[in-house]
């Protein structure tokens, strides 16, 4: 198994290992807590071990989820799109009832989301955050890891879009001192290039969970997962690899959020279409004008599985602290 772990190791760290000049693609907490333990973690065969201790199979219980009971050749019909036709439902702000449940739940550190969810997000769900241009996607993913090492947690963040430095000096304009973490090996940022993560997916995929665990993280972010979807130029290659990579991320046990680009032309909907259905938390960021032309951020929780959550769509602010809602305040 040590053998095995260390060809793994090596082929998952080939890109982040090619400079050493301060901005490694590596992150050394991530590597020296991997080779600490000589990577001889087992992870099992076992499909049904995936989406252990989750609470709910990630590809069940939502009645419109067009993965749900579906095989491969059902996945990957002609007509995979038209399954993704409409919105969030309309509810109120209210909970129905309370929720009752024994998984533990964990806040995601916004001001104002956070009272939006009764009791919190159940932990090891995958979620996706997704907007436009310029919605706080970014900060969003940032603000979540902030808030688990402000608890005691530790955390990975993966970049395909900025380098290491540029994601320190985000937190350092927030107030986040991510360095000290990084230098406690509590938080672990690693910068790929999207190109050649997709041609190496398959070893990060089998890697991952195993880092994951040496590392002892509780929360990892992806930023952005859109970036991998756009390596792919066939529809079919896309959607196997997406769901694949979701897969090891629900098999590495850590709670999870992913960004994604939103759809051009429907705000509840990712570039592709794919992944908001293969994730257990959908947040909906977005601008939404005023007949007056207005122009406002807000925020819509679509759906978070095993939780009781407002459906309204409320306002928020990007300001030096981070992204901040406002629970109790209208649009217009």
């Amino acid at each position: 198994m040590g053998d095995d772990a260390d060809v793994h190791r090596r082929e998952f760290g080939a890109t982040r290992n090619k400079r050493h000049d301060g901005q490694a693609l590596s992150s050394p907490g991530l590597i020296a807590a991997y080779d600490r333990r000589g990577g001889g973690v087992a992870v099992s065969e076992d499909p049904d071990d995936w989406f252990e201790s989750s609470g709910d199979d990630a590809f069940e219980g939502d009645a419109d989820d067009p993965f749900e009971g579906s095989g491969d050749s059902d996945l990957f019909d002609d007509d995979f799109e038209s399954a993704f036709q409409g919105g969030a439902d309309v509810g109120s702000a209210e909970f129905d009832e309370e929720f009752e449940s024994d998984i533990p739940r964990i806040d995601l550190g916004i001001e104002g989301l956070d009272e939006m969810v009764q009791g919190g997000v159940p932990e090891r769900s995958l979620m996706v955050v997704m907007g436009s241009a310029g919605t706080g996607k970014t900060t969003f993913g940032l603000q979540f890891l902030h808030q688990g090492l402000e608890t005691g947690e530790s955390a990975v963040f993966i970049t395909l879009e900025e380098t290491k430095p540029d994601i320190v000096a985000a937190g350092n304009e927030k107030g986040w001192d991510f360095q000290s973490h990084i230098d406690d090996d509590r938080l672990a940022i690693v910068d790929l290039d999207p190109v050649e993560m997709a041609n190496s997916l398959a070893s990060i995929r089998n890697d991952l969970p195993r880092l994951v665990d040496e590392f002892g993280a509780d929360r990892l972010v992806l930023d952005s997962v859109s970036l991998l979807e756009m390596m792919y130029d066939k529809q079919a290659e896309r959607r196997t690899e997406v769901f694949d990579f979701t897969k090891s991320l629900k098999r590495a046990g850590v709670t999870t959020m992913l960004t994604s680009e939103a759809s051009e032309g429907n705000p509840y909907a990712s570039r592709h279409g794919i992944i908001e259905y293969l994730t257990d938390a959908v947040f909906v960021l977005q601008y939404v004008r005023s007949e007056f032309r207005e122009t406002r951020l807000a925020v819509e929780i679509q759906k978070i599985r095993n939780a009781n959550h407002s459906r309204e769509t409320k306002p928020y602010e990007i300001t030096n602290e981070g992204i901040s809602v406002y629970q109790q305040a209208n649009i217009f």
